[in-house]
């Protein structure tokens, strides 16, 4: 578990992980990031309280070299290693269900629902956006869908041999480190399965910057991971770019005049409104009322991030990071 500024939600995560059913030992690593609301202070009290518990320093606060630090911390004697992450709440049975999906498939990695899940009005907007195609596309992982074998799942239940022999995440990537290594897993031949019955909660950011941060990187990132691995790349991916580009030349050509341009940037905002009333149908009216204002933030950071990388890639920013001593080499 790799975690920053999680103190809010760590508890909670760390007691579903030592509360499972699983009928082996069980161990929990936490890799803990610079953090400035005492999320360092909570781990060490939960490591304190229990001896399964060890944590583990992150000074760089990168999610890629948190995860390698909490695998050179586990004990070599466990061959299953469980992503769980500081925002996810797993259900009791998720570690069993994951490692006899493990057996019976063959899998080198296990995943399921990131089942988004609101507290406050503007939480429960993003939820429901994070779980709808008109927000995230047809990712089986946010959408659920038929077991089966997949790009990618959410977190992930891993063979440790499997990790070992690919040498861990790619510490050079800031975001989409997950679905870059499920890339190196399937290309070594291993099998990435998708199975809906692990659901796990996972609480979603609470305002309109912190959420448009996350999707602004997570384009930025899906550029450098789409030019390492060109195959990667799929439709939803260019969605966001593509209305980002309309709803810009669209505005400029109606201000210079021309009337029709002004069918863009409508048109877009229709179709969020429109589609707000359908997906959002079933939200209580203060959570519906948030929800155009939380796709258009996803939309628009994701696609605003995707072209500035394509203009100054994101990757630069790592090997500055690195120069000067703040990322470590990839693993």
């Amino acid at each position: 578990m790799v975690v920053r500024n999680e103190a809010r939600h760590l508890r909670a995560a760390v007691e579903r992980v030592l509360a499972q059913d699983y009928a082996g030992p069980i161990e929990c690593v936490i890799s803990v990031g610079p953090s400035s609301d005492g999320t360092d202070r909570v781990a060490a009290a939960l490591a304190a309280g229990d001896p399964r518990i060890t944590v583990v320093a992150n000074p760089t606060g990168r999610t890629a070299v948190g995860l390698n630090a909490a695998l050179r911390a586990c004990s070599p004697a466990y061959p299953i290693v469980v992503r769980v992450d500081g925002h996810a709440l797993i259900p009791e049975g998720y570690i069993s269900q994951a490692v006899t999906v493990l057996q019976e498939t063959g899998a080198a990695n296990v995943g399921g629902v990131m089942a988004a899940e609101g507290e406050s009005p503007f939480e429960c907007a993003v939820a429901r956006a994070m779980t709808s195609p008109l927000g995230v596309g047809n990712a089986r992982f946010h959408n659920g869908g038929a077991p089966g074998s997949v790009d990618t799942v959410y977190l992930g239940v891993f063979r440790r041999s499997v990790l070992d022999e690919i040498g861990g995440y790619d510490e050079r990537f800031t975001r989409a480190q997950d679905y870059e290594l499920n890339v190196r897993i399937r290309d070594a031949g291993g099998l990435v399965w998708f199975t809906p019955e692990l659901q796990v909660t996972y609480r979603p950011r609470s305002t309109v910057r912190s959420l448009a941060t996350q999707y602004f990187e997570y384009g930025r990132w899906r550029w450098i991971l789409t030019r390492q691995h060109p195959r990667s790349l799929r439709p939803r991916y260019v969605a966001a770019p593509i209305a980002v580009l309309g709803i810009v030349a669209g505005t400029a050509a109606g201000a210079a005049g021309w009337r029709l341009g002004w069918l863009a940037p409508a048109g877009y905002a229709a179709l969020v409104l429109g589609g707000s009333a359908v997906v959002g149908r079933t939200l209580p009216p203060r959570a519906l009322l948030r929800l155009p204002v939380a796709l258009a933030t996803m939309h628009l950071a994701w696609g605003c991030g995707f072209l500035l990388s394509m203009v100054r890639p994101a990757d630069r920013d790592s090997a500055h990071e690195a120069a000067v001593g703040l990322a470590m080499p990839p693993a």
